[in-house]
């Protein structure tokens, strides 16, 4: 009865769940936490509508992959069953390992421990309760299955999960620059010597989708009001931290407090740990807000009126190096006018950089094949100028400071 649950889908219609197993993943806590996780962090605080979640992109990305599997086998590809299930397997949970808001628990409360490795460690606590079924799934996850074009469809530079974020991302934030044709790069994908490559006449939409990610990069995911919002978020999680080493009790949900409390880094990542773990989303880090901005402590209490209300700092970008004499006239400003700390004011006056590289031409190319046979990587089969520009990354340095 599993197989037959549809979703209803505002990108690609309806879609269904390929088997019972799949059906069962999804049902699970860990997977149904996505529900309480935001896609795009901050970003709603630019785009009214950034407001779809992980659930949303890994069920797209299923969807995707079932006609990834679909177009490679018409076109003689062989993939067994098993490696069918485990693409899906491995598509579906690949984001599970989010934090709250997507990126900014990463470098503030678990000490540098990537997104990427909860996945796995949530993937290899699931194999255990699902007796094994996802071993092969983990394998490919980890890009260690023998057949390269497998683990490719999960993660390269041109994978299922940037087709759908690219879509679903533009969609949902009315970008439309950003809207890539999933179905018709999919369509024009095939092996060759166990990697991926892409069709002659899929060429123009590997172009569109290279730059379609480029002005996603720079108009929506490094947007600078979205850029100084998240930067508030890691900040405000970081003097909660700091606040709770020092004795002070904050209110807060029970997860929560465990990850202020606690240092852990991957080590410490017991069960007991990814348990607490997925008890923690979305909805924790916004009530904790809630009430920290009544707190006693100046810079807590301003961090967190700052996001609730959206009264962010202001943010100028620059494309060379801010020197410290900038921000050292701004930390000396805000220090005077309120009475503060210089390690106080330090959070409210910061520099950083962004860096935006539409496609690496020594990582995993996107690889072009004739009909002659030969194979050449995008940026030379491509007659677009910009291409080779895309492939050098750029860089841009921010100061942000009170208004």
């Amino acid at each position: 009865m599993n197989k037959l649950k549809i979703f209803n889908d505002p990108i690609y219609g309806f879609i269904t769940i390929p088997n019972s197993l799949i059906f069962d993943l999804i049902q699970h806590k860990y997977f149904q936490r996505l529900r309480r996780i935001t896609q795009m962090g901050m970003s709603y605080l630019v785009y009214p509508g950034a407001h779809h979640t992980r659930f949303h992109h890994a069920i797209g990305c299923v969807h995707l992959m079932q006609k990834a599997v679909n177009i490679l086998r018409y076109k003689g590809v062989t993939i067994s069953k098993e490696e069918e299930e485990a693409l899906y397997i491995a598509i579906l949970l690949h984001d599970i390992g989010h934090g709250p808001f997507s990126h900014a628990m990463e470098h503030s409360i678990v000490n540098g421990v990537s997104h990427e490795q909860i996945s796995l460690l949530f993937m290899e606590r699931l194999n255990e309760e699902f007796n094994g079924s996802l071993t092969l799934a983990i394998k490919m996850f980890k890009g260690e299955y023998e057949r390269s074009f497998m683990c490719q469809l999960i993660s390269s530079q041109l994978d299922i999960d940037r087709a759908d974020y690219l879509k679903r991302d533009s969609f949902y934030t009315g970008v439309a620059e950003g809207n890539v044709n999933s179905e018709r790069l999919i369509t024009m994908l095939t092996v060759v010597d166990d990697n991926l490559v892409v069709e002659e006449k899929g060429i123009y939409s590997v172009e569109k989708f290279i730059i379609a990610r480029r002005f996603m990069y720079w108009q929506v995911y490094l947007h600078k009001t979205g850029l100084v919002a998240e930067q508030l978020l890691m900040r405000v999680l970081m003097r909660a931290k700091e606040l709770t080493k020092l004795g002070v009790k904050l209110d807060a949900s029970k997860a929560l407090l465990y990850f202020l409390n606690t240092d852990i880094s991957i080590e410490d990542f017991t069960e007991d740990t990814l348990n607490i773990f997925q008890e923690l989303d979305d909805y924790d880090i916004v009530s904790a807000m809630k009430l920290w901005k009544n707190h006693d402590d100046y810079v807590l209490s301003n961090l967190c009126d700052m996001i609730i209300n959206r009264e962010l700092l202001k943010i100028k970008i620059k494309g060379k190096v801010i020197k410290g004499k900038q921000l050292d006239k701004h930390i000396d400003v805000l220090m005077a006018e309120k009475n503060i700390t210089k390690q106080e004011a330090e959070y409210f006056v910061f520099t950083g950089s962004i860096h935006n590289q539409a496609y690496e031409a020594k990582r995993q190319n996107i690889n072009i094949l004739y009909k002659t046979g030969k194979i050449q990587d995008i940026v030379k089969a491509s007659d677009h100028l910009n291409l080779e520009a895309l492939s050098k990354p750029v860089t841009k340095y921010y100061i942000c400071y009170p208004k």
